[in-house]
């Protein structure tokens, strides 16, 4: 299956850049001069990319702490690169000096394509895109890195939703190479044309997605969580989950990410009531690496191990629910895992978000890990029957 999955994926690249409506005479705007709102994780790691090449980019934080924060995280990230080889020290500065601290989304007046990288907050975001309207230059590109929430919505801020689309890197964003472009229902092609060709300047590997819910990659993610999450209230353990997924050849598994993520993000200690297993894990203070615990226990070089605490936390919490914990074996844990992805594949591709099934295994390839020898989700489901 290996050599004719691997070519599979090669020719799903190439065909990804052909884009209804977008052909070789439409236009590409100039992208000499780059702005990033968000100095965070994201913010930091899209900037990387355009420094990498030579193009200077204004950040812009809303307060000088997490500015900062921002700057020394790049700086440390690019001499990390310079301490293994990869850079010289005069590279590192060279690439620092492109780079443009700022408090004020005014700085970004004369910048030729802004992409936010603010928190998953739809209010904020199209805060942040009417301010954008009024500061940026007319025919400047502005991008949203969102991962799942509307982006006509966020394009409707402005009074240039064809100048507006989604541009959503995965993280960390100075490495991964995936680019999920997100076309509005009002995008303009020339603008569509310009994310492909400075997704592939920066090195990434662009797919053009709809509007919906997710995307094609996350849409698809939040399937596998689902039945991930059904197959532990059946008394499957996170780490047989996990084990079945890194075997068929995936880097870790959804409790594993979850751990390294943080079991915190969105949850809230005043309003939690202990409704899932997860709220139960962050009010034992299990909430991920950080903490080490979360599904697995951590030592201190963060080395997992299946955990006693957690196995008897499942099996308490499934009998309480009215069940009783059964054993599952791993094929049939890698069924119930893919298998739901498959029909969510297939849904996208019916409703035209994805133009066409290799465009989906170039997302899940190149974003989510899943093992490049097997050809993509799509390829593999065709292949298997």
């Amino acid at each position: 299956m290996s050599e004719e999955a691997l070519r599979h994926v090669e020719e799903a690249e190439r065909a990804a850049l052909e884009v209804d409506g977008v052909g070789p005479d439409t236009p590409v705007r100039p992208v000499a001069r780059v702005g990033v709102v968000g100095a965070g994780t994201m913010g930091g790691g899209i900037a990387m990319n355009f420094l990498n090449i030579g193009v200077p980019v204004t950040i812009v934080e809303r307060a000088q702490e997490p500015l900062d924060r921002g700057l020394a995280v790049v700086r440390r990230n690019y001499e990390r690169s310079a301490s293994r080889g990869r850079l010289t020290m005069d590279d590192v500065e060279r690439r620092m000096a492109l780079l443009t601290p700022s408090l004020a989304l005014a700085n970004l007046a004369d910048c030729d394509l802004v992409i936010e990288a603010v928190f998953e907050d739809m209010a904020l975001k199209k805060r942040v895109f009417a301010e954008l309207d009024r500061v940026v230059k007319d025919g400047a590109i502005l991008a949203t890195n969102t991962s799942f929430l509307d982006v006509n919505e966020i394009a409707a801020a402005t009074a240039r939703p064809q100048d507006v689309l989604g541009m959503h890197f995965f993280s960390p964003a100075n490495v991964m190479r995936l680019l999920e472009i997100v076309r509005g229902a009002r995008t303009a092609p020339d603008v569509i044309k310009t994310a492909i060709e400075t997704g592939r300047a920066i090195g990434k590997v662009p797919v053009v997605a709809g509007v919906c819910p997710g995307f094609i990659g996350n849409r698809m993610l939040a399937r596998r969580q689902q039945a991930a999450n059904e197959l532990l209230l059946e008394g499957a353990m996170p780490w047989e989950v996990d084990r079945a997924l890194t075997n068929f050849g995936f880097p870790m598994g959804p409790f594993q990410m979850a751990d390294l993520a943080g079991l915190d993000i969105g949850w809230n200690p005043a309003t939690s009531k202990g409704e899932t297993l997860r709220d139960r894990l962050c009010e034992m203070g299990r909430r991920g690496q950080k903490t080490g615990a979360g599904f697995y226990d951590y030592d201190a070089e963060r080395n997992r191990t299946p955990s006693p605490v957690v196995e008897r936390l499942i099996r308490d919490f499934v009998r309480e629910k009215g069940g009783e914990p059964r054993p599952h074996d791993e094929a049939e844990i890698l069924d119930r895992l893919l298998q739901p992805m498959i029909e969510e594949g297939q849904k996208i591709l019916a409703e035209g978000i994805a133009a066409r099934p290799g465009d989906i295994d170039v997302v899940w390839v190149h974003g989510y890990g899943w093992p490049r020898a097997t050809g993509g989700p799509m390829w593999w489901a065709g292949v298997r029957g």
